[in-house]
């Protein structure tokens, strides 16, 4: 049992980073891409360090605080359809419960336990917490999973300035691969900002 244990808790924390590592991943991206690009396209249109050096600033502040305000917006609305669902869901247990219950052991028949057991399991989460039951098993939504439009902000801010190779430690794949895939989009993106830059050269004063 202490395997399983061991096992849930391992599901249940990878799970629970999904949520902000979307938004580590973008932000990571976005300041290693976007800020480049910005800077380098500025350079090759002859702009002087001073000048670099307060788009750079610019950048890094004007990125972050859209990418948090993205982030947040999305999420929010996110949280607001499981807030809706839950609503719904939990008049639906008010005013139809042994109906609810009959669908709840449906659910666990499909997943695979013969109708006896399924009604057992049923019949005690839903004697526990009915709305949670639900929402878990139903819907799909439990603690883990629920969105959370404050920390997908505050990670948009802070991941901004982070390498993208970070975003593939964390997510468990190969941080060359994910090096690479930034660096790739990376050069496209700073190559067509250079070149746009360099069609408005600055002529010192």
């Amino acid at each position: 049992m202490l395997w399983m244990r061991n096992g849930c808790q391992k599901c249940f924390s990878v799970l629970s980073i999904k949520g902000w590592l979307r938004a580590a991943v973008l932000g990571a991206n976005d300041g290693i891409i976007s800020v480049t690009s910005l800077v380098m396209g500025m350079a090759a249109s002859g702009a002087s360090s001073h000048t670099l050096l307060i788009t750079c600033i610019a950048g890094l502040i004007s990125g972050a605080t859209s990418m948090a305000a993205g982030e947040y917006i999305s999420v929010k609305s996110q949280s607001d359809i499981e807030a809706a669902d839950l609503k719904v869901e939990a008049r639906e247990l008010e005013k139809n419960p042994h109906l609810e219950l009959k669908e709840l052991t449906h659910i666990y028949i499909q997943r695979g336990l013969d109708p006896e057991l399924a009604h057992q399991v049923a019949v005690q989460l839903t004697e526990k917490d009915a709305l949670e039951a639900h929402a878990r098993d139903e819907i799909g939504i439990n603690e883990a999973t629920a969105a959370r439009p404050l920390q997908a902000a505050v990670v948009g801010i802070l991941s901004l300035v982070i390498l993208g190779a970070l975003s593939s430690y964390f997510a468990g794949t190969s941080i060359l691969k994910g090096s690479f895939r930034v660096a790739v989009w990376g050069i496209i993106a700073m190559a067509f900002s250079s070149w746009i830059g360099s069609l408005f050269q600055v002529t010192p004063m």
